[in-house]
This record gives structure tokens, C-alpha cells and sequence, in this order.
């Protein structure tokens, strides 16, 4: 079981510098504890601070050493020759493997403010998916269904190919997850039920499809404590702040024994990569945290 981390993007600070700040942070304290993954999120026309991905990524890399590291790409919001540019220059500045990890989105006001609408999502999907893997490839594109394009051509290309990872929880979209990626990742917000059902599903459309996906990754909002009930205490605070819709099972909260415990389930129900994301936004629990999460993953490796 490996474990990476996909870093918080929203902040509410009144200082943007000291959001962007606690990020590089982060980026640093998860390279100090050897995670074996980096990855932020995306999201558009927010009222409250959210750093974009590509600017953010590309200084949180000087951070980060040659493990794999990526972003969210929602493509139905992006033009696929803008994407696939802001690909080919991450994966030129990254040291190690570049993921692309892609979704819908969702919120018609988000859709509304990038010109577009959710209604044609899914389409907009495919057909971006399969513009930004030819360009990536070298390739020139014309024309294109929704998209008019003339000639379309990137360049830096990446050096090695880029996977591609699906964010899905509906059994349509893991059934796209299947069809069109390379692997598959996780709502943090799924039971051990759901994250056991949905992951047996994914694998059978992966054999109806003919595909072997390169990982089977979960995300998990996470806070390792320096005690059980300084984590509990963590926990019930941040409970009380949101978290509608999540599944109680679906938070992890606890010692280093704890925590390994919890992703060590999670590997026993076949899922090769966990993505921690905090529980809390407080600095220095958040950096804490980063520091014995790299005992929870020596836990998980000599297990």
C-alpha cells in the first residue's frame, strides 16, 4: 500500500500569500516524510481563496523530489489545447512520473462562469480525454466535434507517456473509468462497504473492457494524532464544522498504529495507493500529522 497526498487548495485566509505558503509547506513536510505521491485538486469561479493547479504545481515541485505528481483536471472546463500545454510543461518541470487525474466537475455556477454547462459534461469529456492524449502524443489535431480546432499542436511533449486516473463513484463513470484510464480513483466520502463494492465493480468492467489498470487508489481524509484522543478531539471538531455526506467510516482518525491499521484494511480490500488529504486546515497539526504519517507508512511497508 503506498500513500500520497492530495493537498487542500482552499483557504479561507485574509492574506492570500500566507494559503499559498501553508501549501508549499505541506508539499516540503509530505517529501520530509517519503509519501509516494503528490497531487492538488481543481476548481473554478470559487468566492473564497482556491489556488489554481498548474501555477501551484509547478512551485510546489520545486519541493517535491522524483516520485509521481500530478493534478485534477475537471476537462469538461478546460479547452483541451490549453490543458494539454499546461501537461507538457508540467511534466517537463516534474523530476519523477506526471498523472493526470480528470472528472466531471459538478455546480451549474461553476459550469456557468467557464462558459459552458453541465449538461454536455460528459461528452465534453471523451472527446477532451481523446484531444489532449493525441497532442501529448506529438500529434496535430483538426477539427473535432465540439471543439473547432485547426491544427492543434503542443510543445513540450511529455518524455514519458502521462497516465490517466478517473475520479468516479457513479457506476456509469467507473464504467467510463474502466473503458478510457489507466486507473481509478476513490471518493474519499465512500464506507469500507462502498469502497469494497465499487472497487469489485471497477474491476469487473476493467475485464469487460480488457484493460489492467496501473492502480486502485482511495482517498481518505486523515489526521495521525499524538494520542487517540488528542486525534478523537480533532475529529468531533472538524465533524461538527461539515462532512455532510461522508460515511463515519470514512474519516481516519488516530494514533500511527491507528492509522496504519485503517490503510492496511483498505489494502487487504485491494487498493494499491491511499491519498491522504487532512482532516483539519491547522498548520501546525497539519504538519505534525505529515511527520508520523511517515511512520505510518514505514508501518504499512514492513507489514
Amino acid at each position: 500500500m503506498k500513500v500520497g497526498v492530495s493537498l487542500t487548495s482552499r483557504h479561507l485566509v485574509d492574506d492570500p500569500r500566507e494559503g499559498a505558503r501553508w501549501m508549499i509547506e505541506r508539499a516540503a513536510a509530505a517529501q520530509r516524510a517519503g509519501l509516494d505521491s503528490l497531487f492538488i485538486g481543481d476548481h473554478h469561479a470559487t468566492p473564497e481563496p482556491y489556488y489554481q493547479n498548474t501555477p501551484m504545481l509547478g512551485r510546489l515541485l520545486a519541493e517535491w523530489g522524483d516520485k509521481p505528481a500530478g493534478c485534477l483536471f475537471l476537462l469538461p472546463l478546460w479547452h483541451p489545447t490549453l490543458l494539454a500545454e499546461q501537461v507538457g510543461t508540467l511534466a517537463a518541470i516534474a523530476k519523477g512520473r506526471f498523472i493526470m487525474q480528470v472528472g466531471l466537475g459538478y455546480g451549474e455556477d461553476q459550469f456557468a462562469a467557464m462558459g459552458t454547462t453541465q449538461k454536455s459534461r460528459v461528452p465534453a469529456l471523451e472527446e477532451s480525454l481523446d484531444v489532449v492524449r493525441r497532442l501529448l502524443a506529438g500529434e496535430t489535431v483538426t477539427g473535432y466535434g465540439r471543439f473547432s480546432l485547426a491544427k492543434a499542436r503542443i510543445s513540450p511533449t511529455p518524455a514519458e507517456p502521462v497516465e490517466v486516473w478517473f475520479g468516479a463513484s457513479a457506476p456509469p463513470a467507473i464504467d467510463r473509468a474502466a473503458r478510457l484510464g489507466d486507473a481509478w480513483l476513490a471518493s474519499p466520502s465512500l464506507s469500507v462497504d462502498q469502497a469494497r463494492e465499487q472497487l469489485n465493480y471497477y474491476r469487473e468492467r476493467c475485464t469487460a473492457h480488457g484493460r489492467r489498470p496501473t492502480a486502485l487508489a482511495i482517498r481518505r481524509d486523515v489526521y495521525v494524532g499524538e494520542s487517540t484522543a488528542e486525534a478523537r478531539a480533532v475529529l468531533a471538531a472538524e465533524v461538527a464544522k461539515g462532512y455532510r455526506g461522508f460515511a463515519p467510516d470514512a474519516l481516519v482518525a488516530g494514533t500511527v498504529d491507528e492509522v496504519a491499521e485503517r490503510f492496511a484494511a483498505l489494502a487487504k480490500l485491494g487498493y494499491t495507493e491511499v491519498l491522504i488529504r487532512h482532516l483539519t486546515n491547522d498548520q501546525p497539526k497539519v504538519l505534525a500529522s505529515f511527520s508520523r504519517l511517515a511512520q505510518v507508512r514505514q508501518a504499512l511497508a514492513s507489514a
